[in-house]
This record gives C-alpha cells, sequence and structure tokens, in this order.
C-alpha cells in the first residue's frame, strides 16, 4: 500500500496491474493475522532464489496481516501480471490449485465460502452476466460459485419468486418451441 492511498484504493490499484481491467466488483471480506502465518525462512530461501538481497530486519521479515479481497471478473477478459514476489499469475480450477504459500490456501478458502454465503443476499454474482441472459446461463454461474449442480425446476422457481428479474424476450436459437428466454435484473438493483 502506497503512503497516499486507502486500503481500498490500493486493492484497486493491485487488481488493475495484476489484471488490467478497471471498475472491477471488489469486496473486502476477511483481515488475516495469526501471528504464526508466515514462516519467514520460506521468504529469505524466495528472495535467495531470486536474487534478491534485503537487510536482516527488513519489514518483510516482520509480522504482517493482510486484508482479503474478493474481485468478480470475466477471466477472458484479464491479462495477467507477474508481481516481483511471484512465480507465476495463472488461473487455477479451484479443485486444482497448486501447493500455495504461507496461509493462502485458507485465505482462498475464506474468500469463497463469503462469496457462496453472500450469493443470496448482495447479488453480486450479477456482475459477471451480461445485459441479458438466460436462466441457464444464471443457474450454470450459481452451479460454478456453489461447486455443486442445482435442479433446475427449484433453482428457476427460487430465482423468479425474488422478483429480481425481468423477463425480456426469447432468445431465438434453433426451435421455437425450445427457444430459452432471456431475463435481465429488475432496475433496482
Amino acid at each position: 500500500m502506497r503512503t497516499q492511498e486507502s486500503v481500498h484504493e490500493a486493492a484497486q490499484r493491485i487488481l488493475r496491474e495484476r489484471t488490467g481491467l478497471e471498475n472491477i466488483y471488489l469486496e473486502q471480506f476477511s483481515v488475516f493475522g495469526e501471528s504464526d502465518r508466515a514462516d519467514p525462512q520460506v521468504l529469505r530461501d524466495f528472495l535467495a532464489s531470486n536474487n534478491i538481497s534485503i537487510p536482516a530486519d527488513s519489514w518483510l521479515m516482520q509480522r504482517f496481516i493482510s486484508i482479503g479481497y474478493y474481485a468478480l471478473v470475466d477471466f477472458s477478459q484479464v491479462t495477467t501480471a507477474v508481481g516481483v514476489f511471484d512465480e507465476s499469475c495463472e488461473w487455477y480450477d479451484l479443485e486444482q490449485l497448486p501447493d500455495l504459500v504461507f496461509d493462502h490456501a485458507d485465505i482462498i478458502q475464506k474468500a469463497l465460502e463469503t462469496l457462496r454465503l453472500m450469493l443470496d443476499h448482495k447479488l453480486v454474482v450479477f456482475k459477471l452476466l451480461p445485459e441479458t441472459f438466460t436462466m441457464k446461463e444464471l443457474q450454470t454461474l450459481h452451479e460454478t460459485i456453489l461447486g455443486q449442480e442445482l435442479r433446475r425446476d427449484n433453482f428457476q422457481r427460487k430465482m423468479l419468486s425474488t422478483g429480481i428479474l425481468q423477463r425480456v424476450e426469447k432468445k431465438f436459437t434453433g426451435a421455437a418451441n425450445k427457444a430459452p428466454y432471456l431475463y435481465r435484473f429488475g432496475a433496482g438493483l
């Protein structure tokens, strides 16, 4: 974080630098500050392997606190950029994450749990859909976040009962009787 930035501004800047995108939905979800969350030797080894020299009393060797944010992005629009302390910057399926340093796997798990809890309360997933979408697209997004399949009839009934969807028109992509309806979110969202 730069001295003249707020925490949120720093998170937005870092996200912009790492993805090349702006105006992304970004939500703070937790603070991580356990006293034993980092192993200084792991950091020393990493710095040495990258020919980075720092004084023994550097702030990098001190205890640190992280403020966790999650962002909702269309990953096909992202141009990833590796940071100075990163070995790589790549997309991974949540079920196939590589080994992560320190408590970063716990941070990812907490972000996912928070997103799942907020799925119906804050309706943040709507930031990931186009202006108009099919019920199947909405269901697929929910299933991806929840990590489980949902019954189509129950999901559709639940979504329509919320009153937040407006049916627009049919999406004609084949036989007229098979064309799905298109929806958009109501004006209040």
